[in-house]
């Protein structure tokens, strides 16, 4: 796929823009996002300092409308956002507004990033490997631009999750799933994926929460029955099946 079939997608099919009923780019909009992303994410809070990098630089590559950045922000950060689709670029634009926060906003393709080597703190790239044609391409690009022991915090899919079976099982699409490119990975696959790092430490999560975007049978099966079932397990027994692989990279 070319990057422009990339761009064009991601301009019209923003992260989780649906869920709220008010006007895009107004606060209330922002609002709802903020605590949709949180409620299913809920596991960022825990895992990611958002309040630890006051005074220093982050970037985060494939910003969306800035929800996380924001968290950054006003932990006192200097932040940085990239993304591919200029409509993501303008609603974060607009969150940082609503908000009166201050930061950098660029459209710009995470597998050439526009700035020069050894740059930031903390690169957080959050849902957008699994989305670019060349993901090593892109993790080489957050690596390039962090600074010499800095961090990188990336994301993908894990293939072998509860998410990926149940979608096969119910015959549920994944969300996104008709973006031109959606790769899922094995834990092995996305450790070979960051080599380049001196350290990594990858933490399975997100685990089933009831979803306000099914309906119908299927609907209150996964919330009434699933999630409840699910998250009664022990949890070692199910870590390694989580949705997301996040890995903690030190370079």
């Amino acid at each position: 796929m070319s990057i422009e079939d990339v761009r064009d997608y991601w301009n019209s099919h923003i992260h989780d823009v649906e869920i709220s009923p008010h006007l895009p780019g107004s606060e209330g909009f922002f609002a709802d996002l903020d605590a949709y992303h949180f409620e299913k994410l809920h596991h960022l809070l825990r895992l990611v300092d958002f309040d630890g990098y006051r005074g220093r630089p982050v970037l985060d590559v494939g910003c969306g409308p800035g929800i996380d950045l924001a968290r950054f922000a006003r932990g006192g950060a200097d932040v940085t956002g990239v993304d591919i689709a200029p409509a993501a670029i303008e609603l974060a634009r607009a969150n940082f507004a609503q908000q009166h926060l201050h930061g950098r906003f660029e459209v710009a393709n995470g597998e050439e990033l526009p700035f020069p080597d050894n740059v930031f703190d903390l690169v957080y790239a959050h849902g957008v490997v699994q989305y670019t044609a060349h993901p090593r391409r892109l993790v080489d690009e957050c690596r390039r631009v962090l600074k010499p022991g800095g961090e990188a915090v990336v994301q993908v899919y894990n293939r072998i999750s509860w998410l990926n079976l149940l979608s096969n099982v119910m015959n549920v699409g994944l969300e996104h799933e008709t973006a031109p490119v959606l790769i899922k990975f094995t834990a092995g696959e996305f450790r070979r994926l960051l080599d380049g790092f001196r350290e990594v430490r990858i933490v399975p999560e997100r685990f089933p929460v009831r979803s306000r975007l099914h309906g119908g049978w299927k609907g209150a099966v996964y919330n009434g029955l699933f999630v409840g079932t699910f998250n009664a397990l022990p949890r070692p027994f199910v870590r390694r099946f989580g949705w997301h692989l996040l890995a903690f990279c030190r370079k």
